[in-house]
């Protein structure tokens, strides 16, 4: 009986032990994992992603269901399994959807999600966004959109890849992340809205957007630098996930946040222009990141070879760093603003 006693006090420090290790992670710093997002990586699976072999990754085309694949695969090869909940990487959405507004004989198609479950709050769920369609072939030309929007598109599988390395050595987000490419962006945010009406996990418990479309070139505005990056939304519902992401900017990246197209009154309403404005309705505090419109916007010259892959790597570092933050902080991002 002593014997046993003395083995379960034992195994009872252990555990104690074990758990104050866990509870005492720090994620405050995420310098080591930010790290990781590679220039060389980014740049391999953009050269993949908008070439002619996708034909232009028209919604539902055979190109874009290719283009899929290869995301998909990406993923495993990082570690990064399909949601808690779903049966595979695959989110389908019927044709009848996607023509219902505007019949433009959409064929069915699909977003694509990944997902890293929290360590501490894994009901609550931060989305990171991008869509991975774009305008497929034109007159015999492909449009291969390598910025618009396959730089958003490589961006969340580096970003994915840096938290699966996290967790891996214990590190891991505190919050869920779901990792989602939409379809059917180029023909009306169809894939957004289709996944805002159908949830994997519940509006309520999605704590923020962060959306990514065109952060791998520079407008006439910055002629002179890339070292910037249009920031839209974040305070039209959230304060507090605009002052976020001027922290994390401030602390680890320093690039110029231009905030021009955040103004209401801008006449691009790009706020209401690109996926993220499918949460921002539904009340889920959204953010994107945008390097603006340049000569090759929905052109055929919007090539690989055009794109600026230390802007696309620093870029992609700041939404990495928010991203991190919204996942480890203590609270989610108060709304503040009424829906606009």
């Amino acid at each position: 009986m002593k014997k046993i006693v003395i083995l379960l006090l034992i195994a009872s420090a252990f555990s104690c032990k074990n758990a104050q290790s866990v509870a005492s992670k720090d994620n405050s710093d995420p310098t080591k994992y930010v790290k990781l997002i590679s220039e060389k990586d980014l740049k391999k699976m953009l050269y993949t992603v908008a070439s002619d072999e996708m034909q232009g990754r028209e919604t539902g085309s055979p190109g874009q269901k290719k283009a899929g694949l290869y995301m998909i695969e990406q993923y495993k090869k990082s570690g990064v399994s399909f949601p808690k909940g779903a049966s595979d990487y695959y989110q389908h959405i019927p044709a009848s959807y996607l023509n219902a507004r505007r019949n433009q004989n959409l064929p069915d198609s699909e977003n694509i999600w990944a997902y890293i479950e929290g360590s501490e709050k894994p009901d609550e769920v931060l989305v990171i966004s991008a869509h991975y369609d774009h305008v497929g072939i034109k007159d015999g030309e492909v449009y291969n959109g390598a910025d618009d929007d396959g730089s958003g598109t490589v961006a969340v599988i580096e970003m994915a890849k840096a938290f699966a390395k996290a967790k891996k050595q214990g590190h891991g987000p505190k919050r869920s992340i779901l990792f989602l490419h939409v379809t059917g962006e180029e023909h009306g945010l169809h894939g957004s809205r289709f996944y805002s009406e159908n949830p994997l996990f519940p509006i309520a418990n999605t704590i923020s957007d962060i959306n990514i479309d065109m952060i791998g070139r520079r407008d006439v505005e910055h002629a002179n630098t890339n070292n910037y990056v249009y920031v839209i939304g974040a305070d039209r519902l959230s304060s507090d996930l605009h002052n976020a992401v001027v922290a994390q900017n401030e602390k680890y990246i320093k690039m110029d946040l231009d905030f021009k197209f955040n103004d209401p009154a801008d006449p691009n309403h790009f706020y209401e222009r690109s996926d993220h404005y499918n949460f921002a309705k539904h009340g889920i505090p959204a953010i994107f990141f945008f390097n603006g419109v340049h000569e090759d916007y929905h052109g055929k010259g919007d090539e690989p070879q055009k794109i600026e892959y230390d802007a696309l790597t620093k870029r992609t570092k700041l939404a990495f760093v928010l991203a991190w933050e919204l996942a480890n902080r203590e609270n989610r991002p108060v709304v503040d603003e009424p829906i606009k």
